[in-house]
């Protein structure tokens, strides 16, 4: 049974979807303002987090970066109908997916539960398979990469991007590309790809600015070295 919070503080869209997902055996907190919404994190193990971009007290784009000092939880942000800036910001800070207000509820239960399905997947048991390269290793086992002895916290679709380049080193992955076999939409912003590569070079590169691990090739995409 999966555990999820719902943070908005539209308290109709919280009863909505706290009902929907109870609907399908979920269990569900609630949480109304940025505050209430952190002693609950700290509080309890969650499966998923549906945040509102726009909360009383702490904004859930602070609220995301927050989280992601310290869990890897799966993140839905909820943003302000056709607010890109809203969206490419949650994802900067660590959101792995986003839907746009006014939503349809069997769309969010969609993403949802694909999510789910994923985090279930990756916590199945596989042979052992590591990569090492020089300062980084990969072990896709436990979906886990450490710099040095440092382990590094990726979001789902961070860890997703490295294995998927990382498996074919020198093969340049156009941004649509990339965005289709990690997010499963060709049709979406493939800025997406870009926040997320940022991220990534953020967390496992020395110097993002002058990686060793992801490169880019310009004016087609994406290769791992």
């Amino acid at each position: 049974m999966a555990y999820i919070l719902v943070v908005d503080d539209e308290k109709n869209i919280v009863k909505g979807i706290k009902f929907s997902l109870e609907q399908d055996g979920m269990q569900v907190d609630t949480a109304y303002d940025g505050e209430e919404a952190m002693e609950l994190v700290h509080k309890n193990s969650y499966d998923l987090i549906i945040l509102d971009v726009m909360l009383p007290k702490i904004e859930g784009t602070e609220i995301c970066q927050q989280i992601r000092e310290f869990s890897a939880v799966p993140v839905v942000m909820v943003t302000a109908k056709g607010d890109d800036m809203d969206k490419i910001m949650g994802l900067e800070y660590g959101a792995d997916d986003y839907i746009t207000k006014p939503f349809n509820i069997l769309e969010l239960k969609a993403r949802i539960k694909a999510i789910l399905r994923r985090a279930a997947k990756d916590k199945a048991p596989v042979s052992s398979n590591i990569l090492t390269v020089r300062d980084l290793t990969i072990d896709m086992d436990a979906r886990q990469a450490t710099v040095l002895t440092h382990e590094v916290v990726l979001t789902a679709k961070e860890y997703d991007l490295l294995e998927y380049m990382a498996k074919t080193p020198g093969r340049v992955y156009t941004r649509e590309v990339l965005l289709t076999k990690i997010w499963g939409d060709n049709s979406g912003d493939v800025r997406t790809v870009d926040v997320h590569v940022r991220r990534l070079r953020e967390k496992i590169e020395e110097n993002p600015s002058d990686p060793k691990y992801i490169f880019t090739k310009w004016g087609v995409g994406y290769y791992f070295r």
